[in-house]
């Protein structure tokens, strides 16, 4: 597109162009979000102290340790496949 053609549709196309990056931007950060090991590793770091420290149940323990395992398993396999 040429330069002239650029200023005219600037009005209409640049607010289209900042909203699609936008979305562009918040859908990376909440990929990295979901991705992150270290954020799960903490969080069953933290769920031990909870169980130690009598917070919470053993079957509740269980329950979320195998959920946090379970996303690590799929951070592992989308690394693996190149999906990450």
């Amino acid at each position: 597109m040429s330069i002239l053609g650029s200023l005219l549709s600037a009005p209409v196309l640049g607010p289209i162009k900042g909203v699609l990056w936008l979305a562009q931007t918040i859908d990376d950060q909440a990929k990295a979000e979901m991705y992150d090991e270290d954020k799960i590793r903490g969080a069953l770091a933290e769920l031990e102290l909870k169980l130690d420290l009598g917070e919470i149940g053993l079957d509740d323990y269980e329950a979320e340790e195998s959920r946090l395992l379970q996303r690590l398993k799929e951070i592992g396999e989308a690394r693996k496949d190149g999906r990450i």
